[in-house]
């Protein structure tokens, strides 16, 4: 349905889209933004989870690493899919051509554009860099076809002490480079607001503000995913309660986070009285945004405060109800940073609204659901659980070595785990 939404949209024109003058951005940069700050539920949060040695990490992190992955990629796609003409969609590409038209160094698309695909590349890299173990015990394990495919996969792993070094040093050389690269991201992605004068959205603050509103919502959408995984492939023993408390943790203390930088945001706003930005600032609060304004505080805030708060109620159920609001929650938190503000510009003769019509309904739900299929197909193919960390750290457990560091024979071990 939303590959045709979008092909009906192509055929007759972004007019057909609840856009208009002055709300030119809506659904689809609202997705934007969310998607590549569901991004940061992997390759981040992964990565300071091993650099800190948690644990707790090994059965979480591989499905952490593909939410980032395909966040990216759907992400990616929306700026094109707001293009009244998709196809001319390499017109974004800053690339020098024969018309001598260079690159822009001074324009937020192009660091956008450099972010993105260096994210995007680091991040599957990351993922690839632990699969390699686990994909020559999926090669030792098929035949035919398959097995050529995993065999070419898996870079021809035997599972040495000199190949198990080299994956360490290089899986932590990755994760302290995808730190500094994944925020990055983030905060480029709110210059592309905070560069213009529209109201609320000139601030200092925005770029710390959606790093961890982004930071937010992955731990959010990575609880989610480990919620689904584990009732529908039966993961009991591997995705256990102690995995959701502590992400629940994270994810109260993330929520603390996001509404201290809310509150300050919307307070130094009020305080000011300036006129434009308090024009946008009723509209939320109290005006026709204010439904959504009190259902995000709601979601983001007042349930992960109930249902996380409470050691009690802390259950697994508890914490991906949670997470499910949180997620509804920063979707419209995006909206709410967008449309309001292109519907009261500065100048006061023009005002517009925007009411998303059915294709961009129709594209927005096609793209969770096309997430949720790009999810399942790689549990299929590859194991979603980290096969050689957890043997790792059942050596760690049983056999407590003399040091910290796992021996060449233990890798070895773990890499032919069957």
């Amino acid at each position: 349905a939303a590959v045709a939404a979008f092909a009906y949209q192509v055929h007759r024109g972004i007019g057909i889209a609840g856009v208009n003058w002055p709300v030119m951005w809506g659904f689809y940069i609202t997705n934007f933004v969310f998607w590549i700050g569901i991004s940061h539920a992997g390759t981040l949060i992964s990565a300071i989870l091993r650099l800190v040695n948690a644990t707790w990490r090994r059965p979480i992190t591989r499905c952490a690493e593909a939410i980032t992955v395909f966040a990216l990629m759907i992400g990616s796609m929306f700026p094109i899919i707001h293009l009244g003409r998709p196809w001319l969609f390499f017109w974004l590409v800053p690339y020098p051509s024969e018309r001598m038209i260079w690159p822009n160094f001074r324009s937020p698309l192009m660091w956008d554009f450099m972010a993105i695909n260096t994210y995007l590349i680091g991040s599957l890299t990351y993922l690839f860099l632990p699969l390699v173990p686990d994909l020559a015990v999926v090669r030792d394990r098929t035949t035919g076809l398959r097995h050529r495919i995993y065999a070419l996969l898996a870079l021809g792993w035997r599972g040495t002490a000199r190949q198990w070094n080299r994956l360490e040093r290089a899986i932590s050389i990755m994760a302290i480079i995808i730190l500094p690269v994944a925020v990055s991201v983030h905060t480029i992605v709110s210059w592309d607001f905070a560069m213009t004068l529209n109201p609320m959205w000139k601030s200092t603050i925005f770029g710390p503000y959606f790093v961890v509103g982004a930071i937010f919502s992955g731990i959010a959408a990575l609880i989610l995913a480990m919620a689904v995984l584990r009732r529908v492939l039966h993961l009991e023993a591997y995705l256990e309660p102690l995995h959701f408390d502590n992400l629940g943790k994270l994810l109260l203390t993330m929520s603390c986070l996001w509404f201290y930088f809310t509150f300050a945001e919307y307070l130094t706003t009020w305080y000011n009285n300036e006129p434009h930005e308090i024009v946008v600032f009723w509209s939320k609060v109290s005006g026709r945004y204010a439904p959504l304004f009190w259902s995000m505080m709601t979601g983001c805030f007042v349930v992960p405060m109930v249902l996380v708060g409470i050691r009690r109620l802390r259950t697994i159920t508890g914490v991906a109800v949670a997470s499910f609001t949180v997620v509804v929650g920063m979707w419209i938190e995006r909206f709410l940073i967008i449309v309001p503000t292109l519907a009261h510009p500065r100048l006061s003769f023009v005002r517009g609204s925007y009411t998303p019509r059915w294709p961009e309904i129709t594209i927005t739900i096609g793209t969770f659901a096309y997430f949720g299929l790009l999810y399942l197909l790689f549990t299929k193919l590859f194991p979603i659980i980290s096969l050689w960390e957890l043997k790792e750290g059942w050596f760690h457990e049983h056999r407590k070595p003399a040091t910290s560091v796992v021996t060449a024979e233990v890798l070895h071990e773990a890499g032919g785990m069957r």
